[in-house]
């Protein structure tokens, strides 16, 4: 094994020690600076399979050396990521002298806070006798139908709830009642609908009975539940296997199975482009894929160099040993379809240390054909954007020392982006390029699509670091890679981004740390984008919606200003007047609640309901008021439903009322239910839908209707439990 021994100490570890007499300690900075320099020295071994890390390749693989490959960038990740421990343990070493004395933090941390309506999806139209305005699935992209676990047509909505597809005839809406009630495999997750096909996925267990293995001989992870607003989570799947349903709804009081097809891998998106569905699914890591250390057993506090080369030497003999011993036998997924397609598979391979899971684009046609396509890649997951025509999955990983990537420590952070042709037949499912850019991303919004290039904003560290920053790029599609052709860099830096919206040629991006800065972004040249304007205010935005082409209706929290750092705070509405791109100004603003209210549609744009033919929004809300300020929570939450408000770009926002769905979890309103951090955000209603004069509110237990024109006097109740009375078919 060979050890990492320095002749020569970098000369900006030189002038820094050199600078401090008596080798005192130095400033954070200082001390960063050292470790970085001394990390950036010691070059890692380069990936056998890699063409460089600046680079992503693509590599068509034959599936039946799948395991074999896994394996290898299982070897790749274990001596790269003990490598850079390695590398930081020595440069902790050397730079030691630096360190500055420790500082306590305080409870909160020590300086942070913490589309348009063409875009709504068109409901389907039933067989006549339904409502003649219908609000839809909130998408992201006009066309582009995202899977949610309510659909609607003009006149029946249809719910993927606990066990079953339900449907319920809604129109009239005083007569609103279920009409069908459907078991499923596992538990329903979400659903497309389709004129008079509906496509049901649920979630199995991959374990089997008495902790062997399940259906599929594979455990299972027991992964995050669906991560919708990246911040402080991933995005991953929840590991369980899953069951797409095919139904024939033509008679919406009986529907007709006509197909299952089930997966290995768990659900993380779905995209409807007309009658095709493009399934995103993840198939996680063979067992035990991560259970290699990367810190040497016995390592003493003070140890030398030589010291800690020989504890890495041993660790990675260990490493090596547990690798040898992983089962990769199961790597890929197994796809059984009753239609008995078996669906064509192709497999390619990244040479970016992407991770030993396994991604795959399954896309299935509602209609008549039966024709099933999969494309997969040796890939751990990530969040999903697609147009009509491509997908995109933008995969973060941590740089390991002495890439070199930019300059600085909080820099060693960037995305692998894989790019899947797809198109309105299966068949055209492919798997077209990938590339990289430097950060993360916050969710599928700061992705989009413009005349075939991929515009991206990106974060790079983590607040409170002083280094950390955001990146505006344009990625163009060059065949054999996904190239950077343009690039923004180093926006508000020590701030991080919250949320992000294109439209056309421009780019509206919020970043944070104690103000809402709100940059406008002009993108007519991709080669050349350039900042238009940026306009600070209090607060944040979580997302943004394109009232029209010159007014934003956001929604996100106000903040308490506390000199280094600031609060979150209540709900905030504002609505900017973008006509002007260079002078963006904030023209409504309304504040709801105190710190701990909360809406599902922070951090998940399906809950989000703005109706542009009646200007209304429709929000799902947990209130809480009263607490003792200085960033304290609500004492009390006083309410938990629906809001509704009239909004309009000139009068701004006007309460229309509410519709009360007491929360379940706690009963009456208990100050429990107020100690909601930001990122966490939940409410008791998830969604709702606009029909003429009447608005559904629904939550996991019940469906409500209200007239709007006297909302809080509800019309029905229609429960949602397993255990309610409905019709069993």
């Amino acid at each position: 094994m060979k050890r990492i021994l320095l002749p020569f100490a970098p000369p900006i570890l030189v002038a820094l020690v050199g600078s401090l007499p008596g080798c005192s300690s130095g400033s954070e900075e200082e001390y960063n600076q050292c470790i970085d320099a001394v990390a950036a020295s010691m070059t890692p071994p380069a990936p056998a399979t890699a063409a460089g890390p600046f680079r992503a390749e693509l590599l068509e693989t034959d599936p039946a050396g799948a395991p074999e490959i896994v394996r290898e960038k299982l070897r790749e990740d274990m001596h790269q990521s003990v490598h850079a421990a390695r590398a930081n343990a020595i440069a902790r070493k050397r730079c030691e002298a630096l360190k500055p004395p420790a500082r306590s933090v305080g409870l909160f941390g020590v300086s942070s806070a913490e589309s348009s309506d063409d875009a709504a999806s068109g409901p389907s139209q039933s067989a006549g006798g339904g409502a003649s305005q219908v609000s839809g699935t909130n998408n992201q992209i006009a066309g582009v139908d995202e899977a949610d676990f309510v659909k609607n047509d003009t006149k029946h909505i249809y719910v993927a709830s606990g066990s079953h597809l339900r449907i319920v005839e809604a129109w009239p809406a005083a007569t609103a009642h279920e009409i069908a009630k459907v078991a499923l495999p596992g538990t329903a997750k979400k659903l497309f609908v389709d004129g008079d096909r509906a496509l049901v996925y649920s979630a199995v267990s991959q374990n089997g009975q008495n902790g062997q293995s399940g259906r599929y001989g594979r455990p299972s992870y027991g992964g995050a539940s669906e991560c919708t607003y990246g911040y402080q989570c991933s995005f991953q799947g929840d590991g369980s296997a899953t069951v797409i349903s095919i139904f024939d709804i033509a008679d919406r009081a009986a529907p007709k199975l006509l197909r299952t097809i089930e997966s290995s891998s768990s659900l993380l998106a779905a995209r409807r482009v007309g009658s095709t569905v493009h399934t995103v699914l993840s198939q996680q890591p063979p067992n035990g894929a991560s259970y290699w250390s990367t810190y040497p057993e016995g390592l003493k506090s003070g140890a030398g160099e030589d010291a800690i080369n020989a504890a890495y030497d041993e660790l990675v003999r260990q490493n090596e040993a547990r690798v040898a011993a992983i089962d990769v036998s199961r790597v890929l997924p197994v796809t059984k379809d009753s239609g008995g397609q078996a669906p064509g598979a192709l497999l390619f391979r990244s040479s970016m240390p992407d991770g030993a899971a396994v991604t795959s684009v399954l896309s299935l046609d509602l209609g008549a054909d039966p024709a099933v396509k999969m494309v997969s890649v040796i890939s751990k997951p990530g969040a999903v954007f697609a147009s009509s025509e491509a997908i995109y999955m933008a995969v973060p990983h941590g740089q390991q020392a002495g890439w070199g990537w930019y300059e600085g420590r909080a820099e060693r952070e960037l995305s692998t982006i894989h790019k899947f042709s797809i198109g309105t037949s299966p068949l055209a499912t492919s798997y077209r390029t990938s590339g990289v850019v430097k950060g993360r991303v916050l969710n599928q919004f700061a992705m989009d699509e413009k005349d075939g290039k991929l515009r991206i904003a990106t974060t790079t560290g983590h607040l409170p670091s002083p280094d950390a920053h955001n990146t505006l790029s344009v990625l163009e599609d060059q065949g054999q890679k996904l190239d950077v052709i343009g690039q923004l860099d180093h926006i508000a830096k020590s701030e991080d981004i919250r949320s992000v919206r294109f439209d056309g040629d421009r780019g509206y991006v919020v970043t944070f740390k104690k103000t809402d800065p709100l940059f406008v972004f002009d993108l007519s040249d991709p080669r050349a984008p350039r900042t238009l304007a940026e306009l600070k205010i209090p607060g944040f935005s979580t997302y943004m919606h394109m009232m029209d082409a010159s007014h934003l209706l956001t929604i996100g929290y106000d903040s308490e200003d506390h000199g280094s750092f600031a609060y979150f705070t209540g709900v905030l509405l504002q609505i900017f007047d973008v006509s002007d791109p260079q002078n963006p100004r904030l023209a409504h603003k309304e504040v709801i609640g105190t710190r701990g209210s909360s809406s599902e549609a922070l951090t998940n744009h399906l809950a989000f309901t703005y109706f542009g033919p009646k200007q209304l929004l429709a929000l799902p809300m947990t209130i809480c008021e009263g607490g003792a300020g200085n960033g304290s929570y609500g004492a009390n939450m006083t309410f938990s439903g629906l809001m509704v408000y009239g909004v309009t770009p000139g009068g701004g926002f006007e309460a229309r009322g509410r519709v009360a769905h007491p929360n379940g979890q706690y009963g009456s309103y208990e100050s429990s239910a107020c100690m909601n951090w930001w990122t966490n955000a939940s409410s008791e209603v998830r969604r709702s839908i606009i029909m003429d004069d009447f608005v559904f509110s629904v939550s996991n237990r019940r469906i409500k209707v209200n007239d709007l024109r006297a909302l809080g006097d509800d019309v029905k109740e229609i429960p949602l439990e397993d255990g309610s009375s409905s019709q069993e078919l």
